[in-house]
């Protein structure tokens, strides 16, 4: 039985087909275009996200067929996503009504001041700050400044969602308006603790109740694929969540402890909390991690980067110092060190644990010895002392003990950037040995929701393997160089 995953990212869709045993049998890639049409503005196409989704499936069905020799029988189909960023499509047609807004797009910083006295009421019942981050800021916005679309969202006809719902919609033809808990827990429209839709949240940012997604389980029973709409696939749509927590699941995060980081267009650390929701502090998250059809709601604690990744294509598409994203490893790796060179990757803000959205980028330190090998490894450190903040976060403010801390994400693959992690926390790095595990994690909730593994141990099982990078001693104090260097970076943005 093979499930094809759909990993609908921020600048790229990703499409795996995974046996049961848990091998990747073939992948297909599509990027789309990023539109940012003022500074601090970033929008997608939501019609380009649905045709990058349609040439990656379909290249990872062609792949297979032509490695096997045959056509693959797909048992079912998972999702997972970019969260937060904002998707309204008119409910007949399933065009959008106008561009997504993404996660990054800084332009409810208004609508948060607003509402700033309310932070705490939100707060209680979200587990979130009122930051532009999160998507109801942004619905928010579109009420106030394009009154013509949001007219169709209060009179029914146009639909209101995050990603994961839109595509959704769209493997379906239509006929299912839904989300899963992890998505809806980032919208701050969410009662965290019964883990239904909030009418005073709703009220608050002025989202019609009657437009949002029903939410259904991470994994069990969604909905089905429309033949006529997505590739003559018939299946089961079993598994969806939000790309963070899909990548905690694919990463075999199933109890309390467990602790991951994703490197992305941005990084987030997710550990496991059970049952139970652990109050967020410093600058991290309350959220759901996932829902098993007929089980309790299982959360996490989370911290949040804005841009890692982002900044390594920075580097590529901004600087032109490198011509693949690939090269910066290369490159970093041709000096032994930054030589002072600091990097703060605070492109569009920064996040835990100073949630400054203020913030803007910086690199410090720099003389006439510095060389683009010195600023690529300073990107590479400043990637990883992100991390590091966020580590610090969980287990002084959180005191969660972690002894050690699993990756993946592209940026994972960077060997050089998974030792200096490992070198800059003082603990083991753990990859596994597919670091696309958002879509690994798709593939074992609809999977395990299909049937295709029969219970968590079986998809633990499936995705055995894993590569360690075991720290070494540092020289200096590079770490509080960074801290003044975020607090430089801090001052110059507010």
């Amino acid at each position: 039985m093979t499930v094809l995953a759909v990993d609908a990212g921020t600048t790229g869709v990703t499409c795996l087909l995974v046996a049961e045993d848990g091998r990747v049998l073939a992948r297909g890639q599509r990027e789309f275009p990023q539109h940012f049409p003022a500074p601090g503005l970033v929008e997608h196409d939501p019609d380009e996200i649905w045709a990058a989704v349609l040439a990656a499936a379909s290249d990872a069905l062609a792949a297979a067929a032509a490695d096997l020799g045959e056509p693959v029988a797909i048992s079912s189909v998972g999702l997972t996503n970019q969260r937060e960023t904002v998707v309204l499509w008119e409910r007949d047609t399933l065009r959008p009504a106008t561009r997504a807004i993404v996660w990054q797009d800084r332009r409810s910083a208004g609508e948060c001041d607003r509402l700033r006295e309310h932070e705490p009421r939100v707060r209680e019942l979200t587990g979130l700050p009122l930051d532009p981050y999160f998507s109801a800021t942004k619905l928010a916005w579109l009420s106030a400044n394009l009154p013509d679309v949001w007219a169709g969202v209060r009179a029914g006809r146009v639909a209101v969602g995050t990603v994961d719902s839109y595509l959704l919609a769209r493997l379906t033809g239509g006929r299912l308006h839904a989300t899963d808990p992890s998505n809806a827990s980032r919208t701050l429209l969410l009662d965290l603790a019964s883990a239904r839709w909030s009418p005073e949240l709703a009220d608050l940012f002025g989202v019609p109740l009657a437009a949002l997604p029903e939410i259904v389980p991470s994994s069990g029973s969604i909905g089905r694929t429309d033949p006529e709409h997505f590739l003559g696939l018939d299946v089961p749509v079993s598994g969806v969540a939000g790309d963070q927590q899909a990548a905690l699941f694919g990463q075999a995060g199933f109890t309390p402890g467990a602790m991951k980081c994703t490197y992305g267009t941005g990084s987030f650390l997710l550990v496991n909390t059970g049952d139970r929701i652990v109050p967020a502090g410093a600058g991290l998250l309350s959220t759901v991690a996932w829902q098993l059809e007929g089980r309790p709601v299982q959360y996490a604690l989370e911290g949040s980067v804005f841009v890692t990744g982002a900044a390594v294509q920075w580097l590529r598409d901004g600087l032109k110092l490198i011509e693949r994203s690939a090269d910066s490893e290369r490159l970093a790796a041709s000096v032994p060190g930054s030589e002072g060179v600091v990097f703060v990757p605070a492109l569009t803000g920064i996040g835990t644990p100073h949630w400054d959205p203020h913030a803007r980028g910086a690199i410090l330190g720099i003389t006439r010895g510095t060389t683009d090998a010195h600023v690529a490894r300073a990107v590479l450190d400043g990637i990883a002392y992100q991390i590091r903040d966020v580590v610090e976060a969980v287990t002084g403010a959180a005191g969660i003990p972690v002894d050690r801390l699993a990756v993946d994400g592209g940026a994972a693959a960077n060997d050089l950037l998974c030792q200096i992690q490992a070198d800059l926390l003082g603990r083991p790095v753990v990859r596994p040995r597919t670091t696309e595990t958002t879509a690994m994690g798709a593939a074992f909730l609809a999977g395990l929701g299909a049937g295709v593994w029969r219970d968590l141990a079986e998809v633990a099982e499936a995705g055995a393997g894993r590569q360690v990078f075991t720290p070494r001693p540092l020289p200096g104090d590079g770490y509080r160089r960074w801290l003044d260097a975020v607090d430089a970076v801090r001052r110059f943005g507010s």
